[in-house]
């Protein structure tokens, strides 16, 4: 049975070194999609601070279409190229976004968002499985150390469901 337990690492880097751990225990020995990504987004919602939401967008056809989040109801679906996520989607880069108002298109599913960071989801062919989507009310929330720290824990997510 995993527990969640409240992180105990001081600064980001060693938080999301400790976050990857508990990523791979509540993961482990499970490979269903729906499963990993609601019990993965309600791990990270509750352990990191000041995240208003997150969640996953899946590939669907040339959309992201809203797949298991944790936080206020959501934009149900997204074209690739649009918004932080579309951006993500299409690029294939991890999207840092200090400031939404500045994200040229950036589409508001909560007016209150005020930073923001994507992270593409590849499937080991290279294939576009989705982004993992994480907002915050706070300006500035995310920098290098949670882009970077979002990547390992999704590194994390995608090795489970191989």
């Amino acid at each position: 049975m995993f527990e969640a337990r409240p992180l105990t690492a001081t600064g980001k880097p060693a938080q999301y070194r400790e976050l990857a751990r508990q990523v791979q225990g509540l993961l482990h020995g499970e490979r269903n999609l729906v499963a990993n990504a609601a019990n993965f987004a309600a791990l990270v919602f509750h352990a990191l601070p000041d995240i208003s939401w997150c969640g996953f967008y899946l590939a669907e056809g040339d959309d992201l279409v809203v797949g298991p989040f944790q936080g206020p109801p959501a934009c149900v679906r997204i074209a690739r190229g649009r918004g932080v996520c579309g951006a993500a989607a299409l690029s294939r880069q991890t999207q840092l976004v200090p400031d939404v108002a500045a994200f040229p298109d950036h589409i508001y599913c909560d007016g209150a968002a005020r930073s923001e960071v994507v992270v593409p989801l590849l499937r080991a062919d290279g294939t576009l499985l989705g982004v993992w989507d994480v907002d915050s009310h706070r300006l500035a929330r995310f920098d290098t150390d949670d882009a970077v720290g979002m990547e390992a824990l999704c590194a994390e997510f995608m090795r489970a469901l191989a």
